[in-house]
């Protein structure tokens, strides 16, 4: 069964990367057949699905459903082309905001946000938003390990290393990951200045917009602070931070149908949910359930352990370079939350601090999923916005913006995390 698994795994991502257009069925009957086959029992099925993630998606989908509505990103767009000398610059500005956003929000919830900003000025400027959009992804990915509540993958390191949030900025009284972040950061977006050289087309004199409700943007703002908020709070349950935004969201249905008493612009809100994003995530949570019910991760992460016995840089290395690759392909959060106990087990048998090599995981498996076009959940709902707008990015589009900004950064982490921590 182990084989078996293996082999519909990387048949369903050749497929996901060769058919974009029919990613959520792929993905979903690929899904079916590890259930169909008895790798993954019927009763986890359900288990299986990050939950907490489908929610919040969903929820952030339906709050920038009604934040577009308003025209904010509009009037935000109006005044970013009025300060940006030419698209290159709107676009670096626009990933580097939402790199910063990220730190502290879900990456997922970051690129629906500050995405239809840069949907919009594209619109206005008349020329493709997927470079844009594949920024905002990437970028937001970046940082998601910069704090504790940047990625789900920083909370499972916290919660298995004993660490809260100010120690992601400083641990031990050493600098954390917090500033390797930023200064990566800082690298990769030169790296994308360079990408996007070409981009010099000049900013259009534009009409203001004017917003027609703000309440949707406090909305957001509302919501960025109640997920930083919920970072804090001691055994909460699994889905606060999906419950949080679907909340938010039926505030904002709700109000909408006592202001205006029409139920038709209720069910447009909910009819711009990207439900085939949703059903592909879906699928792929199954799927990576199923490999590691199978016991593929667990074999994998024995291989790391006889590979890297007693030399700490070649443990850190293969750990931090793997958990790139590998997260180009496969969810990091069930990777992450295998590998932590693998890792601290590698720290022990040779007697040394397990942090370089928490580190290296956690930096490696949050930057590797912007190898690829579906290598992280950001990617994925950044592609359906595009896909939402008539754009269907090839792989080899994605990979174009997205491999020189992943490497750069992974290299600057690579360097900083070892200099520091080892």
């Amino acid at each position: 069964m182990k084989l078996i698994a293996i082999v519909i795994f990387l048949l369903m991502y050749v497929l996901l990367l060769v058919f974009p257009p029919k990613r959520a069925y792929i993905a979903l009957s690929a899904a079916a057949i590890f259930v169909i086959l008895g790798i993954l029992p019927v009763q986890d099925v359900f288990m299986t699905v990050n939950w907490n993630v489908i929610l919040m998606i969903t929820g952030s989908m339906g709050v920038v459903s009604l934040f577009i509505d308003s025209q904010m990103p509009e009037v935000m767009a109006d005044k970013i082309i009025r300060k940006m000398p030419n698209v290159k610059w709107a676009i670096l500005s626009l990933a580097f905001f939402a790199g910063i956003i990220s730190a502290f929000v879900d990456n997922v919830a970051t690129v629906l946000m500050v995405a239809p900003i840069a949907v919009t000025i594209a619109k206005k400027l008349e020329i493709s938003p997927v470079p844009s959009v594949i920024a905002i992804a990437v970028s937001s990915n970046l940082q998601g390990a910069a704090t504790l509540v940047g990625d789900t993958t920083s909370i499972l390191l916290g919660g298995y290393a004993n660490m809260d949030f100010l120690d992601f900025f400083f641990f031990q009284g050493k600098p954390c990951l917090f500033w390797i972040c930023e200064i990566a950061a800082i690298v990769a977006t030169l790296v994308l200045y360079v990408v996007l050289r070409k981009y010099k087309q000049p900013m259009k004199d534009v009409i203001d917009t004017k917003y027609n409700d703000i309440v949707p943007t406090f909305m957001l703002v509302g919501m960025i602070l109640l997920l930083i908020l919920a970072s804090f709070i001691p055994n909460k349950i699994g889905i606060t931070n999906g419950l949080i935004c679907v909340g938010m969201f039926a505030f904002g249905l709700i109000r909408r149908y006592i202001i205006t008493k029409d139920i038709n612009l209720v069910t447009k809100a909910l009819k711009d949910i990207d439900y085939f994003t949703l059903a592909l995530l879906a699928g792929i949570f199954i799927v990576i359930g199923g490999i590691t019910e199978a016991g593929v991760i667990e074999d994998f992460a024995k291989i790391f352990v006889k590979l890297s016995s007693g030399n700490l840089f070649l443990a850190y290395t293969l750990i931090l370079w793997a958990s790139v690759v590998l997260s180009a392909f496969i969810d990091n959060i069930p990777y992450v939350a295998t590998m932590l106990p693998v890792v601290g087990g590698v720290a022990t048998m040779m007697g040394v601090d397990p942090y370089v090599l928490y580190f290296g995981l956690v930096s490696g498996a949050t930057l590797g999923g912007n190898l690829t076009p579906i290598g992280a959940s950001a990617n994925i709902a950044g592609l359906g916005i595009l896909r939402k707008e008539g754009y269907q990015p090839s792989t080899a589009e994605f990979m174009k913006i997205g491999v020189p900004f992943t490497l750069s950064a992974v290299i600057v982490g690579y360097v900083l995390i070892w200099l520091i921590w080892s």
